[in-house]
């Protein structure tokens, strides 16, 4: 695949770039550009990134790294079996648990809630850091939802993070996923408060909380052209009605046959 000319694939970690000198030098720069090209298109185009990933698989798959950026393109491109089985393989090269919330969220996504909820209760949750943690409780969460449980979800985002005034990294979405499942509950009230509280955390756009919000309060997004040109067609219409309605029958037969022979060459303007 196609490299761009301005990447060069020291744009990557250097932790990353660090594994990669295993590599013969040349082998190394083609498998960092590739892995660039991953993380610059994975989120506007997992496709792209995926086949990208291919190719830095095809070139370099006993690189943990590799094979992390190839989950992470499988994952982003719903291909949950290819993407755990990428995942399973980094974490027996490096022994690293970071890893093990999308491993349980891939298990959801091939149908697995209880596989998911097995892997949040076991002891490698307690090395995870913080954030990690965060993430492991909103994939439990998505689970106990996944199987119907709505208040145990509820209860599981139920957190001192969700609780706590500071913003972190992952306060937005936490705060948004409990919001989301308060409504799906029909705790309309609290869902709206819990948004709100979402959109203030989310500085970077990362949910669509004010979009939610917007839509509990009845605020409807119109494109400004598409009204302008739809009162300018209702504007006309009317006065060709109040014409209409201004004239004598006769009168009236004939403006009509004026007005369809108008259309009719407005009609040939438009064709030509």
């Amino acid at each position: 695949m196609p490299i761009p000319e301005d990447v060069t694939g020291e744009e990557i970690d250097k932790d990353v770039r660090q594994e990669l000198q295993s590599l013969p030098k040349t082998l190394a720069d083609d498998v960092a550009k590739n892995l660039v090209m991953v993380a610059k298109l994975i989120d506007e185009d997992p496709e792209g990134a995926y086949g990208y990933s291919r190719v830095a698989l095809r070139l370099a798959s006993r690189v943990a790294a590799v094979r992390e950026a190839a989950g992470f393109a499988a994952y982003a491109n719903q291909k949950y079996s290819e993407a755990l089985a990428e995942f399973r393989a980094a974490r027996r090269m490096t022994g690293n648990i970071d890893l093990w919330p999308v491993m349980a969220d891939c298990e959801r996504g091939l149908g697995r809630p209880e596989k998911a909820l097995d892997m949040a209760g076991a002891p490698e949750v307690h090395k995870l850091d913080k954030a990690g943690q965060v993430e492991m409780r909103l994939v439990a969460a998505g689970a106990r939802r996944d199987m119907g449980q709505l208040d145990a979800a509820i209860v599981t985002l139920q957190s001192p993070e969700l609780a706590s005034n500071s913003v972190q990294p992952w306060t937005a979405r936490l705060r948004y996923a409990y919001a989301d499942a308060l409504l799906a509950a029909g705790r309309e009230g609290e869902a709206r408060e819990w948004f709100a509280k979402a959109v203030e955390a989310d500085k970077d756009g990362s949910t669509d909380a004010s979009d939610r919000l917007a839509e509990m309060d009845g605020v409807e997004f119109v494109d400004a052209l598409d009204e302008n040109e739809s009162e300018g067609d209702g504007d006309l219409k009317s006065g060709r009605e109040e014409q209409k309605d201004g004239l004598g029958d006769g009168q009236g037969a004939s403006a009509a046959s004026a007005e369809d022979s108008s259309e009719d060459r407005d009609s040939d303007v438009r064709d030509s």
